[in-house]
């Protein structure tokens, strides 16, 4: 069984499962919506990580679950009870859930943001300590949970943890995704210095699966590439794409501050998302996202594409994305 089967991460695995013959049920909240899962052979079935019997309904006789439903966004008006409760409490429910519905495995599928970056290559073993952005907290602490539930449980658990995941099958644009589609649009009017460690979603869904053969029970795996990417990088891969656009001029770090303060106020007044936020400058200007992947290629044998050529097929998509 699959969570958030609908979304970026989640509709991609199915269709891998799908195209290798298994048995999938794709876990959503709107079962009587097949849109995203046109020509697939799987059962869809109704899934909300805060309904705890309507889980247990949905996990009966699965033997492996991939818990992939998050909330992903940066912003919120209230994130506390918008992004952290859900994202925490949901892992709390669906874990408890599996335990009590006898499911053999559980790959559960982290962030990066749970590592955390410094510039430095990081591997499973760090932790990020320095949670000022709301979707990083919450991605942290439900993790935590999940490693909390399995001890308590017995819970046969891997987890994952993907970096910035771009390529096909977005039904609805992540914060990632949409980013390349600012700057596919040429809507990006300032290099704001951020290095962002880019993994297509398909290597992703493929080191899901073999996490779920392969993977040691209580471990951790990175699934990312070695090296991040900077702005000019994204321009380079939408050229190919389209040909035609500069590298804007770099930002200083007071002036995205700035920008964002700005972008935080009108969206508090106007409930329409920031485009940036202070707590993502902070996190990502100037900053490198470095990590060892060397553990995923060993025992999962985790290959992903570089990045260039992930970058080059996002922007392929989005291209032929009807607008």
């Amino acid at each position: 069984m699959v969570t958030g089967a609908n979304g970026h991460l989640g509709n991609t695995l199915v269709r891998t499962l799908v195209a290798r013959g298994e048995r999938v049920r794709a876990g959503v909240r709107d079962p009587g919506d097949r849109s995203a899962f046109a020509g697939l052979d799987c059962e869809l079935v109704y899934t909300e990580l805060q309904d705890k019997q309507a889980l247990l309904q949905a996990l009966h006789g699965v033997e492996v679950l991939y818990q992939v439903a998050a909330v992903f966004r940066h912003w919120a008006r209230d994130p506390q009870a918008e992004i952290v409760l859900p994202n925490v409490e949901g892992t709390r429910n669906v874990l408890e859930a599996a335990a009590e519905a006898g499911v053999k495995r559980v790959v559960y599928v982290s962030s990066v943001a749970a590592v955390g970056h410094n510039g430095q290559r990081l591997g499973e073993e760090h932790w990020n300590d320095e949670p000022d952005n709301a979707y990083y907290r919450s991605k942290i602490l439900a993790e935590q949970v999940a490693w909390e539930v399995s001890r308590r449980l017995g819970l046969d658990l891997v987890v994952v943890l993907p970096s910035a995941m771009v390529g096909p099958n977005a039904q609805r644009l992540t914060d990632t995704m949409s980013f390349l589609e600012a700057v596919a649009e040429r809507q990006v009017p300032l290099d704001p210095g951020f290095h962002f460690n880019f993994v297509d979603v398909r290597d992703v869904a493929e080191g899901l699966i073999q996490a779920a053969a392969r993977g040691r029970a209580g471990e951790r795996y990175i699934l990312a590439n070695e090296h991040s990417s900077p702005l000019q990088a994204l321009i380079e891969a939408a050229n190919v794409v389209e040909p035609g656009y500069r590298l804007p001029p770099p930002a200083p770090r007071w002036l995205l501050l700035a920008l964002a303060w700005l972008q935080e106020r009108w969206a508090q007044l106007t409930g329409r998302p920031a485009k940036l936020l202070a707590s993502q400058v902070r996190l990502f200007h100037g900053v490198r996202q470095e990590y060892s992947i060397a553990k995923a290629r060993a025992e999962l044998g985790y290959r992903p594409r570089p990045p260039a050529e992930a970058l080059r097929e996002a922007f392929e998509f989005l291209h032929q994305r009807p607008s």
